[in-house]
């Protein structure tokens, strides 16, 4: 990690969002040790649930046991698999077979999805969270993720604009919880100026959060910009001040 990052990061954060949890950050790595490894418990489905623990200061890495459904392991790259009549599962269903999510109109829409969909392979046999204050300086974290409330989010999505040239710093794709804080952002970091995702909006996935909560997950390239740029942007603001007196 960039030297002094993390404090420059924390200092600025408790000045201009005061009370407002820490984010959590993610890295691949081949490295078995860096964290402990999650192990699925009986019943256990949707790994948006796992980042709970992380969020409280726990750090945890996950390999492709670590997950239990198809689509997690798909989205943090650990397959390529998707489960048996997808297609179906996100729309319609089959009737006295399998229920549909309804999340697509049809099948024919799924498919044509999925012709489009981006792909990732795990550039790791391990991905490893840890919330901010726990991280080293030698690890080497990939995305930072906020769990936010909407004027938190309204300062990330602000500031994630402020250097650019265009008004789209941010992308909100449809996808699966994880998808929207491990796929999207990942795949944004190979770009020349990756974007902020905005995410959650998964309702299979919103159990696993509180009811005004989204995401808001940054490659660490453009997190650094975000940082550098806070004690002169609008953060420093009669504008903002006021959004900040009623943070939570």
């Amino acid at each position: 990690m960039k030297s002094g990052l993390k404090q420059e990061f924390m200092q600025r954060w408790s000045k201009y969002f005061p009370g407002v949890g820490l984010p959590i950050a993610f890295y691949y790595t081949d490295d078995g040790e860096q964290a402990p490894v999650h192990r699925i418990a009986e019943g256990q489905h949707c790994f948006v649930n796992d980042l709970a623990a992380i969020r409280q200061g726990r750090s945890l890495s996950f390999d492709t046991k670590s997950v239990a459904c198809f689509g997690g392991k798909r989205y943090l790259g650990f397959s390529q698999s998707l489960m048996p009549n997808f297609e179906y599962f996100l729309s319609c269903g089959i009737p006295g077979k399998l229920e549909g999510e309804r999340y697509k109109k049809s099948p024919e829409l799924v498919k044509e999805l999925l012709n489009h969909a981006p792909t990732l392979k795990a550039p790791g046999k391990y991905i490893v969270f840890k919330r901010w204050d726990a991280l080293e300086e030698k690890d080497q974290p990939q995305v930072i993720i906020f769990f936010a409330s909407p004027d938190v989010l309204s300062g990330l999505y602000t500031l994630a604009n402020y250097d650019e040239p265009t008004n789209e710093a941010v992308f909100c794709p449809m996808g699966a919880g994880c998808a929207t804080i491990v796929q999207y952002p990942l795949i944004e970091c190979k770009s020349d100026r990756p974007r902020a995702v905005l995410g959650m909006f998964d309702v299979s996935a919103r159990p696993g959060v509180d009811p005004d909560t989204l995401t808001f997950s940054i490659p660490i390239q453009k997190f650094e910009r975000m940082v550098a740029d806070m004690d002169e942007s609008f953060l420093i603001t009669a504008s903002w001040e006021k959004v900040k007196s009623r943070l939570r």
